[in-house]
């Protein structure tokens, strides 16, 4: 489904889908063109406080974006309080026209184009049986959204890095190449694993020095849903990009885990503000599927922050968390994942539409000047 295919769907979706032009010709609007110009002067108020949303922590935090910016009180309109907050109703209509259009624009823009992707599968080379990934971590810039690029750190030039997928019972090689300016290390997160290969500088091993490679090898053990990621400056690495998932596929999986699409879904909320997948919305990517089949999402918490996932039209059947499986699958439309946490759901398709599917902080995900950061949708498809 293209970009526009999704923008068409979308608005077929929406209810009052009068133009602007035709609902200020049927409101009698056509006057009230200085109120027009108030109210954009009065939604422009909240710019900083947009940028402070889209950014984890402020001038204040210390706390290496781990602090949720709170949401700008509303701008006391002119008059203050009563009907209308004090406005007339022309001034009303033509202020709620004016944020209108700003968050419709934003969600006609999704799936919005991004240089870049992350989050690809990498597939291994073979050394007798052993599979071999290979990872670089270098600087580079990296677009989170149209036209916003942040400075980054990253696995083989993507954020998140690439997905490693190899089966229960694989020998596995990851060879680590530091291109950064300062040390590294790899620690692979749920793997069961030899201590020599957990990946901690000091503990486990030296750290990674500025043009130096490390290998680290072991025999993937316990199928589920696991990450990899730095641990030596790690609020720093991680939150700049430097973390990936890390899949060990069960040799014999269980009839609950046979879907028709499986999704990995990366939550961030770093120094590039809140991400999925290394994007924020519209440019996140949406989920697809046909009515009928059946969705896993993976989702994998590499940040600071708790992010409860809210899933709008259907239920999720969560099936494991941390890579181990639940007692018994249990239902919910909204599942906490917090920092670490790797939780997976089943999510059968039975409701056609375009879904929203966003972090339920909401500071993390809508504002005055419409929806950003941790939003994307599950699209399914008669």
């Amino acid at each position: 489904m293209s970009a526009d295919t999704i923008a068409d769907r979308l608005r077929q979706q929406i209810a009052t889908a009068t133009s602007r032009r035709a609902f200020l010709r049927q409101a009698g609007l056509a006057t009230a063109a200085v109120g027009a110009t108030g109210a954009l002067a009065a939604c422009a108020q909240g710019d900083a406080a947009q940028a402070n949303q889209a950014t984890p922590g402020g001038a204040a935090d210390h706390s290496g974006g781990a602090m949720a910016a709170r949401p700008a009180p509303a701008a006391p309109a002119p008059g203050g309080e009563g009907v209308y907050g004090g406005l007339t109703l022309e001034q009303a209509r033509a202020r709620a026209d004016a944020m209108d259009a700003m968050h419709e624009k934003g969600v006609k823009a999704f799936p919005a184009k991004t240089q870049g992707m992350g989050n690809q599968v990498l597939d291994p080379r073979l050394d007798k049986g052993v599979k071999v990934f290979e990872l670089t971590a270098r600087p580079m810039k990296w677009e989170t959204e149209p036209g916003k690029f942040v400075y980054a750190w990253a696995y083989n030039e993507q954020v998140p890095g690439p997905q490693i997928r190899v089966t229960e019972g694989d020998r596995v090689r990851v060879v680590i190449k530091n291109e950064l300016p300062e040390s590294t290390a790899i620690h692979f997160h749920g793997v069961v694993l030899p201590i020599a290969q957990d990946g901690v500088p000091f503990i486990t091993q030296p750290p990674v020095k500025p043009g130096e490679s490390y290998t680290y090898e072991f025999t993937a053990k316990n199928a589920g849903s696991h990450m990899y990621h730095s641990h030596i400056n790690a609020a720093k690495q991680v939150g700049s990009g430097l973390l990936g998932a890390f899949i060990i596929e069960p040799k014999r999986p269980r009839a609950i885990e046979k879907v028709d699409v499986d999704y990995v879904m990366v939550l961030n909320d770093g120094v590039h503000g809140y991400t999925l997948n290394g994007k924020g919305f519209p440019a996140t990517e949406p989920i697809k599927a046909k009515l009928g089949q059946k969705v896993r999402v993976r989702f994998m918490n590499e940040g600071m922050m708790i992010h409860p996932m809210h899933l709008h039209g259907m239920p999720m059947t969560v099936i494991d968390k941390d890579g181990w499986a639940q007692p018994a699958p249990w239902k919910c439309d909204t599942l906490n994942i917090a920092p670490g946490e790797r939780w997976d759901v089943v999510i059968d398709c039975d409701n056609p539409g375009v879904w929203a599917f966003h972090c339920h902080i909401l500071p993390h995900a809508e504002g005055e000047h419409g929806m950003f950061g941790m939003v994307t949708a599950l699209i399914v498809e008669k």
